[in-house]
């Protein structure tokens, strides 16, 4: 179970079978675009500085590196 904030959003987002991908990265934080599991549309934005997702992304671009 993923608990609540940025980082469980966004891991439900993957264990639903969607992916994600870095938008920008700065020293405001990150936008990461929502993408579906089909076709890979942007189905939604999360923009976060919160550290813990921060950690989470690393320095990856997408979620399936």
């Amino acid at each position: 179970m993923t608990g609540p904030g940025d980082v469980g959003r966004l891991r439900r987002w993957e264990d639903s079978g969607a992916t994600w991908e870095v938008l920008t990265r700065g020293p405001d934080g990150v936008v990461i675009a929502l993408l579906s599991c089909d076709a890979g549309e942007e189905m939604d934005r999360l923009a976060s500085a919160d550290p813990e997702l921060l950690d989470y992304v690393g320095e990856r671009r997408r979620s399936d590196e």
